[in-house]
């Protein structure tokens, strides 16, 4: 998986349980791709003040994935649905729409 992706979908799940703090400055970095002598300079800290913490939100974060598995569930999930829309594309079925409308709620609540 793509590392931006993978990041911000760890952040999705659990950015929550980080300080207010730490949002603010990961959100930065990941979401708005701002550069870390960006962000040190509207925060005030050193470049290398923001590298650490960017650091120590990710290993926060993976921490989180390693015990819950919620991402790991979410992409498992989203991958099954997927696998029974293309299995419905050659099925001639008469509830074929309706169980297309339930793969679609399903990807919605996701």
């Amino acid at each position: 998986m793509n590392e931006i992706l993978e990041e911000a979908l760890l952040y999705d799940f659990y950015g929550e349980l980080l300080t207010d703090h730490q949002k603010a400055i990961y959100e930065q970095f990941v979401l708005e791709d701002y550069s870390l002598s960006e962000i040190a300079m509207q925060e005030g800290i050193s470049r290398q003040g923001v590298h650490d913490l960017v650091r120590r939100c990710q290993k926060i974060l993976a921490g989180y994935e390693e015990k819950l598995h919620l991402v790991e569930k979410f992409l498992a999930i989203k991958n099954n649905v997927h696998q029974i829309e293309a299995a419905l594309d050659g099925y001639q079925g008469g509830n074929a729409d309706e169980i297309r409308s339930m793969t679609q709620k399903i990807l919605e609540e996701l």
